[in-house]
């Protein structure tokens, strides 16, 4: 089984390319956190918030990342910060062309 790690929360920016620039090597980073198999960046300008959904190999993997990652957030100054960890049900996910197998 695999977990979806989702989080999201307010940030004033960057954003589009300028989110690239300054966060490419934290997305570079994230490769190498144990269990992780793939992040997908979310962003809103408009409103104002971005996050990210995860796959992680085990629940408690995700949760060791949430933990810190909620961590560094907090550090940075980020508020909002909302997070929730769900199991996959990976049949019916492969149906619909889902990246889990």
């Amino acid at each position: 089984m695999v977990f979806v790690l989702q989080v999201d929360f307010s940030m004033d920016g960057p954003f589009g390319a300028d989110m690239v620039q300054a966060f490419e090597g934290l997305a570079r980073s994230i490769n190498q956190e144990p269990g992780m198999r793939w992040k997908i960046w979310t962003e809103d300008a408009q409103a104002r918030e971005a996050g990210g959904i995860y796959l992680f190999d085990t629940r408690e993997h995700a949760q060791r990342y949430l933990d810190m990652h909620a961590q560094r957030l907090t550090q940075a100054g980020v508020r909002n910060i909302r997070s929730r960890i769900y199991a996959v049900n990976a049949a019916l996910t492969a149906i619909n062309q889902g990246p889990v197998a």
